[in-house]
């Protein structure tokens, strides 16, 4: 018996090894692409870079103050466009899970988020920049709003059948309907989980080129109209490390470490919302 206990001891901390081992394994790849981005980007990033216009070619110096607005522009103009309708798709698909049209749209879902970026960018390039014939904002917000919707409908589905059963039918049982309990009552208590989903998602297209080079296309100046090509830090990133010059490719390794901390700056907004929103609703 105490043999077999020994024995069992074993197993589960070999068990336990492992799987740190494997942790371990899967951190190396993140911190070297870390250190590898900070280190050859930090020496790029000055004040000049958030404030100053890409300069001609031969010319040193200037940054990307263009590109950092116009990625706020398009990720903003995706979320507008992706947040309603996954929202409203993940909530059909959790109440009524059992239909056949809830079951298409689920299959859907899972299907475009597998979808390579790129095929997206081609898809909205022929629905939204060849019937006008101008590359736009428009068009790389819609590019990536396509990419985030499946994303957050399938989050918020599986939140929402988190939440108790009991919650929905005490708010049915006081005379609410089924929206009313739907929106006043289920959704706000999945509603940490949501907003983190929400954050994680902007942080995914918050990195992506290949539907922008389709749809948004780039500028060198700076612009906000909507309707016209704007500049991004992905594109104009890939622009720059494709560049036969020296100092472009410096500024690319800025560029590509302000959208890491972009990225990792949404993961810690995330956790935080999450956190706050929970402490909010235990109080």
């Amino acid at each position: 018996m105490i043999r077999g206990t020994r024995r069992r001891k074993f197993v589960s901390s070999l068990f336990v090894a492992f799987c740190a081992g494997s942790m371990l394994l899967a951190l190396i790849p993140l911190a070297f692409v870390l250190f590898f981005v900070v280190s050859q980007g930090i020496q790029s990033l000055n004040v000049a870079f958030f404030t100053h216009m890409p300069t001609p070619v031969g010319e040193l110096g200037g940054g990307m103050a263009n590109s950092i607005v116009g990625t706020l522009i398009l990720v903003g103009l995706g979320a507008l466009f992706a947040v309603p309708i996954g929202i409203m798709s993940g909530v059909y698909m959790s109440e009524y899970a059992g239909t056949r049209f809830a079951s298409l749209v689920r299959f859907a879902a899972d299907t475009l988020n597998g979808v390579p970026s790129i095929v997206i960018g081609v898809f909205v390039y022929g629905i939204a920049v060849l019937p006008f014939k101008q590359f736009s904002a428009l068009a790389g917000g819609l590019a990536l709003g396509v990419m985030m919707i499946p994303i957050i409908a399938r989050t918020t589905e599986e939140l929402l059948l988190l939440v108790p059963g009991t919650m929905r039918e005490g708010a049915l049982a006081l005379g609410a309907t089924h929206a009313r309990a739907v929106f006043t009552v289920v959704v706000p208590a999945a509603l940490p989980g949501i907003i983190t989903s929400l954050v994680l998602a902007v942080a995914r297209i918050a990195g992506e080129t290949a539907p922008l080079l389709f749809t948004s296309l780039n500028n060198g100046f700076f612009s906000t109209t909507l309707t016209r090509p704007i500049s991004s830090l992905t594109v104009q990133v890939y622009n720059y490390a494709n560049s036969p010059y020296q100092d472009w490719h410096r500024q690319a390794w800025a560029g590509a470490l302000v959208l890491v901390v972009i990225v990792l700056t949404c993961s810690v907004l995330a956790r935080f919302a999450r956190r706050r929103l929970h402490s909010l609703s235990s109080n």
